[in-house]
């Protein structure tokens, strides 16, 4: 009974690894960055900053936020090792502390690793339970990232034709960002009300746009950021050059919009082949619910499910792998 038992969450814990994948959109990302996309990314952020000599700089914005917090709070949120919960928590849009986050997800892993072995019995049932608990509020706050990120990059062309009549219109390029903070709706509003902000107090525009693309880590965000700063260090007419921006932008968006289309077929083949086998499951034992016990209770049987949905979970990889188009 104990065999079974183990078995059975076994298939409960790679039951929910496959329907996660599916539900946390990994079978095809045509929207955002793809993983090496996001790294080159980092990476090109990391030199410029580099050469901008500001790699420790930290805004003043920044200072502000930690002045608000106590002496134990602000050493936690400087520690090097929460810099980058801190970075994901601010890109996801939340104002809540990076310790805070580290507390719910270890309270989440000692609530479902107590709770699996409750159910189970097992001892290793925590082991598998109890990270899937901690992963929970990280997978929540990239899922929020992303829709964030791909909902700023879908207002960035009407942005851009902001500026542009700003500048058409005699502003300079900081009253042009102004109006952007002011006109635009969330979550674009606040992350340009932030950038003008930095400027308004004394810093200059070159920090305030690579704090954007830190904030805003996308790499049409990084091309209007370098258009404006080639144009400002070599001159030209800034309205221009964004305006082709824009339609580049719009370009883009009709692109992966099309691809999207493309592949819906693949992406509903891909929900169909990995939910089938647990709908026939519930079906069968629904009709008949002497015929499923032959096969859950013997003890070849049970390999056979176990092997079934490792074939599963790679198998919604490998749909992923070949869906993953580059865009």
């Amino acid at each position: 009974m104990d065999v079974l038992g183990d078995k059975l969450w076994i298939f409960l814990a790679l039951v929910f690894v496959a329907v996660f994948l599916l539900s946390q959109g990994m079978v095809i990302p045509v929207f955002g960055e793809s993983r090496g996309a996001r790294k080159r990314m980092s990476q090109r952020m990391k030199n410029l900053t580099m050469k901008d000599g500001s790699e420790e700089r930290l805004s003043l914005m920044r200072e502000q936020y930690l002045k608000d917090l106590s002496p134990l709070e602000k050493q936690l949120e400087t520690l090097s090792l929460l810099q980058p919960l801190v970075a994901l928590v601010a890109q996801s849009g939340y104002r809540t502390r990076a310790y805070r986050v580290l507390l719910l997800a270890m309270l989440l892993a000692v609530v479902c690793g107590y709770a699996g072995y409750s159910v189970s019995g097992a001892w290793w049932a925590p082991l598998v339970v109890a990270p899937l608990g901690a992963l929970i509020p990280f997978m929540y706050l990239r899922k929020k990232r992303s829709e964030r990120i791909a909902k700023i990059e879908e207002q960035l062309p009407d942005v851009v034709d902001v500026i542009i009549r700003a500048l058409r219109a005699g502003h300079p390029f900081i009253e042009a960002i102004r109006l952007v903070s002011t006109e635009m709706p969330s979550p674009v509003k606040e992350e340009f009300q932030t950038t003008f902000n930095e400027i308004n107090y004394g810093g200059d525009v070159r920090s305030a746009l690579f704090g954007l693309l830190q904030r805003v880590p996308s790499v049409l965000i990084m091309a209007l950021i370098t258009a404006v700063l080639v144009q400002r260090e070599s001159g030209g007419n800034l309205a221009e050059v964004l305006e082709k921006i824009a339609s580049v932008i719009r370009g883009r968006f009709r692109f992966q919009r099309r691809v999207r289309t493309l592949s819906a077929e693949g992406r509903i083949s891909a929900w169909v082949l990995t939910m089938t086998p647990f709908v026939l499951f519930v079906l069968i034992s629904l009709v008949n619910p002497d015929y499923m016990p032959m096969l859950t209770e013997s003890t070849r049987g049970g390999d056979i499910i176990l092997i079934a949905l490792v074939l599963i979970v790679i198998g919604v990889f490998w749909i992923k792998k070949i869906l993953n188009l580059k865009v």
